[in-house]
């Protein structure tokens, strides 16, 4: 059993650990309750994937390095390779960023091609067995660690490490403390965030200067947003989304009205010329969620959580894959070094820097709304006054941009956006930028 590891959840961070496990156990079982399909498809287990995703240039990165070929694998399945200062047409604070080019690149596509191309690739590693229409009820073990997973059939798997892939709903709380193990502390952040969206023909000239669009409301007064993505298949994949909505565009009528009072037309133009390919599919998002493992004394060997089992935050920021991605690389490391309760307390505390940032950036943006609840991270109203005199100045100054775009989209840390020197350069050029209007 030493030698055999356990995934619950064939999701993005699930197939993540298991490419990573796949080095280091000589057997890899993945389960899942739900039907994996064999086409590029949403599934019933990914309630919001039919929705906009969007892999982070961190993510891509670490699996490319993971799975090599896997970015042009992924364009040659139909997705669209831009840069994020010129493929990206971004609209805030009263203005559209100008067409530059930040060195950072970003592959569009959907979730189901992502996902099963992703399953594909780990399905062919040796020792790696994906088992679906499996369902996990417990784990089993003791107080002293977990042993492995128990099924809903009775069945038992026995293994050196269970890894948690399950995600924002994870049930593991409830199977450690039946083991008599200890469980984190949460945090939990009411969004109220609601979203729909629609698949459109795509047609060569729709969108001449750009490849995508992202329409982005400032707080408080604005809380709509609105995104556009070039997909597999010649679809434009349309979403009109926001915080604490007092309704969704669940119907046509709506969703093209929302899309035509947002502050920047170009969004309300495209879907107004293009052809629609599907109904409008609405997903809500209601809260932020932090599981705190890093924090536990003792965290219960034998058993790892990871992806939003750990860390679930606003989806409209698009971080949850490439947080998945890069916590599966943790894992790796601390399995190198470590072992037990060392090895589980390195890995979390590693995935806590990990997901400061993106918790930092969403939470943060969130709080711009008086009806967001829950606790506030400490010096949150200085943070979004500097946030938003980083995209003040990132307006009209390139360097700004870049250094922003890289910590965004995690291929930097956030220290460099507090460099003295970094700081004063963004004040002048915030206010440069105000007084132009």
């Amino acid at each position: 059993m030493e030698n055999e590891a356990v995934v619950i959840g064939a999701g993005i961070a699930g197939l993540t650990a298991a490419r990573v496990l796949s080095d280091r156990y000589d057997q890899v079982t993945v389960l899942d309750r739900d039907e994996l399909p064999d086409e590029p498809v949403p599934r019933r287990g990914v309630p919001q994937g039919t929705q906009p995703h969007i892999l982070l240039a961190s993510g891509l990165r670490e699996l490319d390095a993971r799975l090599p070929g896997f970015e042009a694998e992924l364009i040659a399945a139909g997705g669209t390779k831009f840069d994020m200062g010129t493929g990206l047409c971004t609209y805030r604070l009263g203005r559209r960023w100008p067409s530059v080019a930040t060195g950072v690149e970003l592959v569009a596509a959907t979730r189901p091609l992502i996902e099963g191309l992703l399953r594909d690739r780990v399905t062919k590693l040796p020792g790696v067995t994906i088992r679906h229409r499996v369902a996990v009820s417990g784990l089993t073990g003791s107080a002293a660690g977990v042993t492995g997973v128990l099924l809903d059939s009775g069945e038992t798997i026995g293994s050196g490490l269970v890894v948690d892939c399950t995600g924002r709903g994870a049930r593991s709380d409830r199977w450690l403390t039946a083991l008599g193990l200890p469980t984190p502390a949460q945090l939990e952040v009411k969004v109220g965030v609601a979203y729909a969206s629609r698949l459109y023909r795509r047609r060569p000239g729709d969108l001449p200067d750009w490849e995508a669009i992202f329409t982005l409301p400032t707080s408080p007064h604005e809380r709509v947003d609105g995104l556009v993505f070039p997909v597999e298949g010649d679809r434009w994949l349309v979403a009109i989304g926001g915080w604490h909505f007092p309704e969704v565009p669940t119907d046509v009528e709506a969703f093209e009205r929302f899309a035509r009072e947002l502050p920047d037309p170009l969004l309300g133009e495209l879907i107004g010329r293009a052809e629609p390919l599907s109904d409008i599919v609405v997903a809500k998002f209601p809260s932020s969620r932090r599981r705190l493992f890093e924090q536990l004394e003792e965290p219960p060997p034998g058993y790892v959580a990871l992806g939003d089992a750990i860390c679930s935050v606003n989806p409209i920021y698009g971080q949850g894959m490439a947080c998945a991605a890069l916590s599966a690389g943790a894992l790796g490391a601390a399995l190198d070094k470590h072992s037990g309760t060392a090895m589980a307390r390195e890995y979390y505390a590693a995935v806590a820097t990990i997901v400061e940032t993106p918790w930092q950036f969403a939470v943060g943006g969130d709080f711009g709304y008086s009806q967001t609840t829950g606790p506030r991270p400490r010096g949150i109203k200085l943070l979004n006054w500097y946030s938003r005199q980083i995209a003040y100045a990132s307006q009209i100054d390139a360097e700004v941009n870049r250094a922003f775009v890289r910590v965004q989209q995690l291929l930097d840390p956030p220290s460099v956006l507090t460099r003295p020197e970094f700081v004063l350069r963004v004040l002048r050029k915030a206010g440069e930028r105000r007084r132009q209007g």
